[in-house]
């Protein structure tokens, strides 16, 4: 915190702050880089949207639907960034550390905000996004976009996003069974015998690569043992060398020393091993909710929804507590816009009840607003959603963050 004198005295020095500050400027701009073609932090004047690939249309649809409504006054567009969030996250930063304002709205990751607000890169939306209006989403949702008094992020489709288990329910149906694996045990046996038996490549898939996924796939198992990373008991004591933990990953490690999974499955992401599953390769994939979006479209999948089936992620033993890692996406303003009223309509927009029901129905994800797991035109385009309000809800967890 800098304490200082003057305009900025008594409160957090921000990257915008920094760079009024007359000569000291100089020396900022100098230490922090230009901010490139995009007109340092002042921005271009169009409400610029950073999010992942739009592999559904759902994002380019609401969007058109936004400039539409808004002709004349706003314009919204979609700056298209890598779908792996490492390497998103790598342009952010990039962004941010030359105090450029080009982007003005920032989809997410659930652990961003807590990573961004220290650092002063994203805005405080506590005068916009009041506690009455927060309660309107699901809990855990809020829990991760808070940063000491502040909220810095709306929950936005696909938050909460949760890992589930998804299977060949006509595969098993032939081998003779009659439901999905409780245990990890179970699954791995289930996997080995049912690709066996169906003369299926793969058992099971998953998304072992290093990476955001690769840690969301080994916390599951580190959780369904008892075991964590950081303890929260003594408030952040790192207890990833207990026993349980340590169980948990020599679990995970025998889902490819069985047999059940490929070796290559390490090396795997959410486009490879959805691929698998896809194309009828696989008998199991833990994956997002937005799986089931794809099931049924020949252009994209072998596979129809009656097909398959959905479980809550195994455990270790029978009875004890499953967990799921959250995953999902937030929308957050970039501190170094100038149009920030601008950017919180097209928040207000894409987060609404009516704009996420509509993104929900076209790509499977789940809603963060809970008035949506009990519409009933979203229960019947995304059966997912009922799992994830009778299951998922209570047994996502968080991965974890530290400053």
């Amino acid at each position: 915190r800098n304490e200082g004198s003057g305009a900025f005295a008594g409160r957090k020095l921000n990257r915008r702050d920094f760079l009024k500050m007359g000569g000291a400027g100089l020396a900022g701009a100098a230490l922090l880089g230009s901010a490139g073609c995009g007109g340092g932090s002042g921005g271009s004047g169009e409400i610029i949207f950073s999010m992942g690939p739009d592999t559904d249309g759902s994002i380019a649809k609401l969007i058109d639907k936004f400039n539409k409504q808004n002709k004349g006054k706003l314009k919204a567009s979609h700056r298209e960034m890598p779908a792996d969030t490492g390497q998103y996250y790598d342009k952010l930063r990039t962004e941010f550390q030359a105090a450029s304002g080009d982007i003005s709205v920032i989809g997410t990751d659930v652990i961003w905000p807590k990573q961004f607000a220290p650092q002063n890169w994203t805005m405080d939306l506590s005068d916009r996004f009041p506690a009455s209006d927060q309660k309107d989403f699901i809990p855990v949702t809020i829990e991760v976009a808070e940063y000491e008094d502040g909220i810095f992020s709306v929950p936005w489709c696909s938050c909460p996003d949760a890992g589930l288990l998804y299977y060949r329910k006509d595969l098993l149906d032939e081998s003779g069974i009659s439901s999905p694996p409780e245990t990890w045990d179970d699954l791995k046996d289930m996997a080995v015998q049912v690709s066996e038996e169906a003369g299926v490549q793969n058992g099971f898939v998953f998304q072992g690569s290093n990476y955001e996924g690769g840690v969301c796939n080994a916390l599951e198992y580190i959780w369904t043992h008892g075991g964590d990373v950081l303890s929260e008991v003594t408030g952040g004591d790192v207890v990833i060398d207990s026993p349980e933990a340590a169980a948990g990953l020599e679990t995970y490690a025998s889902m490819l020393s069985s047999g059940a999974a490929p070796e290559a499955v390490a090396n795997w992401t959410e486009t490879e091993s959805s691929a698998n599953f896809y194309n009828g390769d696989s008998v199991f994939i833990r994956y997002w909710p937005s799986l089931y979006g794809g099931f049924g479209d020949p252009a994209t999948t072998k596979i129809k929804p009656d097909q398959v089936g959905i479980a809550p992620i195994p455990v270790d033993k029978p009875g004890n507590p499953t967990y799921s890692c959250l995953g999902g996406w937030m929308m957050s303003i970039n501190a170094n816009t100038d149009i920030d009223d601008d950017a919180w309509k097209f928040i207000e927009f894409m987060t609404s009840a009516q704009s996420q029901k509509e993104r929900v129905i076209i790509g499977g994800y789940d809603p963060s607003r809970k008035v949506l797991y009990d519409d009933p035109e979203v229960a019947e385009a995304t059966p997912v959603v009922k799992l994830a309000k009778d299951v998922l809800i209570n047994n996502v967890r968080s991965r974890p963050v530290t400053e």
